[in-house]
């Protein structure tokens, strides 16, 4: 993906429970905190426009994870009552090295962009073993079960990135598995990973008995 910016070495933070950006996956948000209506504006006033979202979670750095994902803001529009819709898009997935004490009223961290390099080239990441059909037909018993509604004309012809992408990002998985899914190293690691959280669903408890 060719950039007219550098990837800067500090980040405003957005932390989300639950929430996770996928490479070059794009995610729609409302923002109405004030503290995060400043963080846009500061973002739409970089460079860059970057915001890094980043689970909480006990234990890291200030209660956050060690690896979060940075979108660049694509869309912007104001409501009447003073909120924000803003897309994001995937940019690159970051470690978090420390979090900053500054002035803002929203958290600012350092990040370190190494090992993610593949991240930031625009071609979608190929998995060779994908089996389509034996993704879908799991799928379409996770959804009855949990009572989803799916786009199933777009599952079956979107490429393979953007299918397990989205899956990771909007089945309501826990955030731990979330954030599993978005370290995943490789496109292939993180749809049998998905596959493996989907079947392990069906699987327990009282879900059981769908399985024949």
């Amino acid at each position: 993906m060719a950039r007219r910016f550098d990837l800067p070495q500090t980040l405003a933070l957005f932390p989300l429970s639950d929430v996770v950006l996928m490479p070059r996956a794009r995610l729609p948000f409302q923002i109405f905190e004030p503290r995060y209506l400043q963080m846009i504006e500061d973002s739409l006033r970089s460079p860059h426009r970057l915001i890094g979202l980043i689970q909480p979670q006990q234990g890291g750095l200030d209660d956050l994870a060690q690896i979060g994902s940075a979108g660049r803001i694509v869309g912007f529009s104001e409501s009447d009552d003073g909120r924000y819709m803003i897309t994001l898009r995937a940019i690159s997935r970051f470690r978090l090295t420390e979090v900053q004490d500054g002035f803002t009223p929203y958290l600012q961290g350092d990040v370190d962009w190494s090992g993610f390099s593949r991240d930031t080239i625009n071609d979608p990441e190929k998995d060779e073993g994908f089996n389509r059909p034996a993704l879908l037909a799991q799928l379409r018993r996770y959804v009855d079960l949990h009572d989803l509604s799916t786009d199933w004309d777009a599952a079956e012809t979107v490429d393979d990135e953007m299918l397990i992408n989205s899956l990771s990002m909007l089945l309501p998985f826990e955030a731990e598995e979330k954030q599993a899914l978005l370290e995943s190293g490789t496109l292939t690691a993180r749809r049998k990973l998905l596959e493996g959280l989907i079947e392990y669903d069906l699987r327990s408890g009282d879900n059981e008995e769908i399985i024949q």
